[in-house]
């Protein structure tokens, strides 16, 4: 029998932790942030500092990306550092963290209710 995309998001969820976006105001630390929505939604509007690699590419550019494998510094290529991935509402990013977790990333959340529930919460947001 076939799943659905709602299966394969709530699957996801159960393997990965999600954060909620008035703790990442809170945070002391800022993770690199992931926007995994399409280029033309980031630039409609994206969380500050939030550096876009697609879902559909997500997994061939993360590496090379310079936030996340510069050459100069050893250190930024660390699967251990901390990454919060968003998507619009959850799902592509729940599945993104997923994705990463599977490629030896050890620190990575999700934004519960994504880019929508940042927006709504009345945080900062960058473009558009």
């Amino acid at each position: 029998m076939a799943i659905t995309v709602n299966d394969l998001v709530a699957a996801a969820r159960r393997v990965i932790r999600e954060v909620a976006p008035a703790s990442l105001v809170d945070a002391g630390s800022r993770p690199v942030l992931i926007d995994v929505r399409e280029p033309h939604e980031y630039a409609a509007g994206h969380l500050p500092g939030a550096i876009n690699l697609p879902r559909g590419v997500l997994e061939f550019q993360v590496d090379a990306h310079p936030a996340m494998a510069c050459a100069t510094s050893p250190a930024l290529a660390e699967r251990s550092r901390p990454l919060v991935v968003y998507c619009l509402t959850g799902g592509r990013s729940a599945l993104a963290a997923e994705s990463l977790q599977r490629l030896g990333f050890t620190e990575v959340e999700s934004l519960a209710g994504g880019f929508a529930a940042w927006r709504d919460a009345g945080l900062p947001v960058t473009g558009g």
